[in-house]
């Protein structure tokens, strides 16, 4: 700046620094007149104008900063403050919105990590205003659950929940977390042989051989640091594995293998059948992750099960409870909690999706076994 326009700033900032917006306002726009204004002059004058009351004024300064900077912090800010003072929430999450996705992935100055807490509170205050007006005029509304979780992803509450498997994605497969049981001819019989099942594995319990950690290193493979890996603390007891009848274990469970007998397991060579009985400590927790197919769905029997476990699939949190069986879609992301002081024992396996047809599977067990040949 020449001396001139240097001066006239300054004296904006010794006006404002006193209160006196009316001549900070004057000697900002004199700047700007003259052409040499700066986004953080710009600023300043914006504050200028918001001291005076006068909010359109306000507003236009800051839309030449964001002209020149579309990702100015402070500007975004001020504009997200503006829009909540004149009662217009749906506008300040926009701002806000705007302040956090610009801000996410950078390393924002210490200076202007007010503004990131500032967007922060204000996105969670309208989420908030929301939510309990949704809550008021929705009030006794029964949908369903499927109606209930829409209305917690609309008002932030909680997030969309799709299938992400890690291996092989399968197109036009309904997005649904549990699946009823009772759609399913065949659980009344599994259910009716948890008694028998459980004997066959209090039986093994006692010996206290044949479990394994669930999640092994692969020495082949590198180490995605799974906080359970090579840990007892989450172990399988397998009934099959890698598609055949375990050649020890198997033999020690036959009412239960025999339960397994008949239901739409996968049989595809080297890989399915997958059944085990999968053990958790006490105060263990399996941290979210996602399964590695979305052509599967996975079964859970529960035999023992002291208080305090529960499993989540999406935005659906359910308890565990002895001998009934739970249904889940494993591509999507879950999580499962023991929280008491005793050991939970589930058996585990996987079926396919009700929705492939025969052809499907037939289609999609070459497809599998050929990926197992290859290399």
């Amino acid at each position: 700046m020449t001396d001139d326009i240097a001066s006239l700033a300054q004296n904006g900032l010794a006006a404002l620094a006193s209160g006196d917006a009316v001549a900070a306002r004057a000697a900002f726009e004199a700047v700007e007149r003259a052409g040499r204004a700066t986004p953080r002059l710009l600023l300043l004058l914006a504050d200028a104008c918001a001291r005076l009351g006068d909010r359109e004024n306000a507003g236009a300064a800051l839309d030449r900063v964001l002209a020149l900077e579309p990702r100015n912090l402070a500007a975004l800010t001020l504009k997200g403050d503006a829009a909540h003072a004149a009662g217009d929430d749906r506008a300040a999450s926009a701002w806000s919105g705007m302040v956090l996705s610009s801000a996410t992935g950078q390393s924002v100055p210490p200076e202007q990590a007010t503004f990131v807490a500032r967007a922060e509170a204000g996105v969670a205050a309208a989420r908030a205003r929301f939510a309990a007006y949704f809550a008021a005029h929705l009030d006794g509304i029964d949908a369903g659950e499927r109606f209930d979780e829409a209305v917690r992803i609309v008002t932030g509450a909680a997030q969309p929940q799709l299938q992400q498997p890690t291996s092989f994605y399968y197109p036009g497969l309904p997005q649904t977390a549990f699946y009823d049981p009772g759609d399913f001819a065949w659980v009344p019989h599994l259910e009716a042989a948890c008694g028998p099942i459980r004997d066959e594995l209090e039986a093994v319990l006692a010996t206290g051989e044949g479990f394994a950690p669930y999640v092994e290193a692969d020495p082949t493979r590198p180490n995605k640091g799974h906080a359970l890996l090579d840990s007892d603390d989450w172990s399988a007891f397998h009934l099959f594995e890698r598609g055949e009848p375990h050649p020890v274990n198997a033999a020690r469970c036959p009412a239960t293998m025999a339960a397994l007998d008949g239901l739409p397991l996968p049989h595809i060579a080297g890989r399915s059948p997958m059944a085990l009985f999968s053990l958790l400590k006490p105060a263990t927790h399996i941290p979210p992750h996602w399964g590695m197919l979305n052509t599967r769905l996975i079964v859970h029997l529960p035999l023992i099960v002291p208080k305090g476990c529960r499993l989540r699939v999406g935005n659906h949190v359910r308890p565990v409870e002895a001998g009934r069986a739970m249904i889940f879609d494993d591509s999507i992301e879950h999580e499962a909690w023991n929280d008491s002081d005793a050991t939970r024992v589930v058996l585990l396996f996987e079926i396919w999706r009700p929705e492939l047809s025969t052809v499907e599977c037939d289609a999609l067990v070459r497809m599998f076994e050929a990926i197992g040949r290859y290399g």
